[in-house]
């Protein structure tokens, strides 16, 4: 594939920055877009993508440099000729998460409803993303002759030459039907924090099954694990245990993980009055009169006192 697109000068277009570009790009309007229809600020977003792709840079570099300590150890210039191309996506994934998570408390907000609204964009962003690693060759796939390799000719990263399974293109597709499943179970959630849930699980599930069919094992590996199949086991736990703990935690009133109709934000004010109404609801008399009913029956025992008495003047008479 051709990971130089276009040149202008002294300046060359990139396949590979264009798509993460524009995945960012593509993540920052789906995710405006849907804060207003889920009854969030969408003025809050602009700032939580500042902060997750700070955060994200800084995880997936480190996690890069982790996996390839050895080699930084014996060439130290190693890290800095890796600069622009040493990144890794489960860092990113976790410190975006963690930079979300610092933002909304920074901010005083809550942290579930913007886990749920943001997650959904970064699958979207992770399938333009992955597009970009098929332009430029990296995050390859192991050997194959099946009609679906991928020949390489001019690459930095792949193996030239050689027919490839196209790990990044199924990750691609895999990415794309993810943010759409996220968007159908979101309309559908039982409590906030239920989606980044879902998202940690189908990630975690896909990642470590595709793991087996790349080929640029140098990423490092625990045991018989690579790298991003070990972590994939921590984040599936997670994800299970958020989807199930935020599930009990909504259905004991835990305000945090409530959610409103269709997906939207538990608004405590607006449940506030929806409790006042029912409770006033309950007071108001059935038939319409406005005699309280507490004054009823003394009306009553009047009306009764005042007919015995003109029947006791009848009968002096």
């Amino acid at each position: 594939m051709k990971n130089d697109l276009l040149t202008i000068g002294p300046v060359t277009i990139h396949g590979y920055g264009l798509m993460i570009g524009i995945g960012v790009i593509a993540a920052y309007l789906t995710a405006e877009y849907r804060a207003k229809k889920l009854k969030l600020d969408p003025d809050q977003v602009f700032s939580l993508v500042i902060w997750c792709l700070i955060f994200g840079g800084l995880g997936s570099k480190l996690l890069f440099c982790l996996t390839t300590l050895d080699q930084i150890l014996a060439d130290p210039s190693f890290l800095l000729h890796s600069l622009a191309n040493g990144w890794v996506v489960y860092g990113g994934l976790i410190g975006g998460v963690l930079g979300g998570f610092l933002f909304c408390r920074h901010k005083k907000i809550n942290f579930l409803s913007y886990f749920d609204l943001a997650l959904p964009s970064v699958a979207l962003a992770q399938g333009f993303g992955r597009i970009g690693c098929f332009l430029a060759g990296c995050c390859y796939g192991l050997p194959t002759d099946s009609p679906i390799g991928i020949t390489f000719t001019n690459s930095a990263y792949a193996p030239n030459g050689v027919s490839l399974i196209p790990t990044q293109l199924i990750s691609s597709g895999l990415d794309f039907l993810h943010f759409f499943v996220l968007l159908f179970i979101a309309k559908r959630k039982k409590a906030e924090g239920q989606v980044g849930g879902f998202y940690l699980i189908f990630y975690s599930v896909g990642r470590f099954i595709l793991e087996y069919f790349r080929g640029d094992m140098a990423r490092g590996s625990v045991g018989e694990l690579s790298t991003s199949q070990f972590i994939a086991v921590f984040t599936l736990l997670a994800g299970i245990g958020i989807v199930l703990g935020s599930r009990c935690l909504a259905s004991r009133g835990v305000r945090a993980f409530l959610t409103g109709p269709d997906g939207t934000a538990f608004r405590p004010e607006a449940a506030d009055d929806a409790g006042e109404e029912s409770a006033a609801g309950g007071n108001a008399p059935d038939n319409g009169e406005s005699v309280p009913d507490g004054n009823a029956s003394d009306a009553d025992a009047s009306e009764s006192a005042g007919s015995g008495a003109s029947a006791e003047k009848e009968e002096e008479k």
